[in-house]
């Protein structure tokens, strides 16, 4: 049997090979998965001449074919939490935190009494809804997903961090299945916050990474139309009648959309405060508005 470190030396070099740069810090947590142990304690064990796990190659031989790494652990980490993914559901995106601390500075700035309502529309996997949960515990947050296969992992997701936001004293997550279009329409005229990453990449685009057009599912991707805001668009009009008068919406969007989506809320009217939003990369990522108050 192979050693440890020999076998992450060689798993690096084929993944880079395959084209994917991060292709040693990918096979330390192929490694760290089948170990059950964290990424960092990998490479203490091949210090030590611990032999590579059972099963070690073939998840290597997988990833080279441009398998997600996400699909083949069945977690994603996003910001504090670690997420269950696999085929079906959405994969978060780091570019996704800017809407999240976005979001967080806005929560923070309002009053803790009554607490503030927020409805996460297109959940996928529930990462924005359970950060938020997380990371502000006087919320109510509420979430919808249409898909079923993805309804099913924010369920499960939310399920496995119960315990976690309980102990915050954070509400349950209302978690619901439909279309985001139509949704909560019980809580209309009563959210503070509006956040939403969904599908918006155009109809006759074809994503780049082999990762996202093979395997990401298209009902999360493609946001209908030939500017792929078929979806986008449908979401404005619904956060208009969700918001109380002064509450906000924050998007994230493709790097060419931001000034389409402002321009679509200027004209819609009763929107103020338009701006848009660089993610960690220097890219315009989320837009954000405020419903006017008369």
């Amino acid at each position: 049997m192979t050693d440890l470190g020999p076998a992450l030396r060689a798993a690096g070099a084929t993944l880079r090979a395959a084209g994917i740069d991060s292709g040693r810090a990918d096979a330390a947590r192929l490694a760290a998965h089948l170990l059950d142990c964290p990424v960092g304690e990998v490479e203490r064990l091949a210090i030590l001449g611990r032999p590579a796990p059972a099963g070690f190659t073939e998840l290597v031989t997988r990833r080279a074919r441009r398998e997600p790494l996400q699909h083949l652990t069945g977690r994603a980490p996003f910001r504090h939490l670690d997420l269950h993914v696999g085929p079906g559901v959405f994969v978060p995106r780091p570019e996704t935190e800017t809407l999240v601390d976005l979001a967080l500075t806005y929560l923070r700035g309002l009053p803790s009494a009554p607490p503030p309502r927020i409805v996460d529309l297109c959940t996928g996997s529930g990462a924005i809804a359970l950060t938020i949960a997380d990371e502000h515990p006087v919320a109510v947050v509420g979430a919808v997903e249409l898909s079923e296969a993805a309804h099913a992992y924010a369920r499960r997701n939310v399920d496995a961090h119960a315990d976690r936001l309980g102990e915050r004293g954070t509400p349950a997550i209302d978690l619901r299945r439909g279309d985001a279009s139509s949704s909560f329409l019980d809580w209309a005229g009563t959210i503070d916050l509006v956040a939403t990453n969904p599908p918006y990449i155009p109809d006759d685009a074809i994503p780049r990474d082999r990762e996202v057009r093979d395997h990401d599912p298209h009902l999360a991707l493609f946001g209908g139309g030939a500017d792929g805001l078929d979806v986008p668009r449908a979401l404005l009009a619904h956060a208009a009648h969700l918001l109380r008068p002064g509450g906000a919406l924050l998007m994230e969007h493709g790097e060419t959309q931001g000034q389409q989506l402002a321009e679509l809320l200027g004209a819609a009217g009763g929107w103020v405060d338009i701006a848009d939003h660089r993610d960690a990369t220097d890219r315009p990522r989320v837009i954000c508005a405020r419903r006017a108050r008369t």
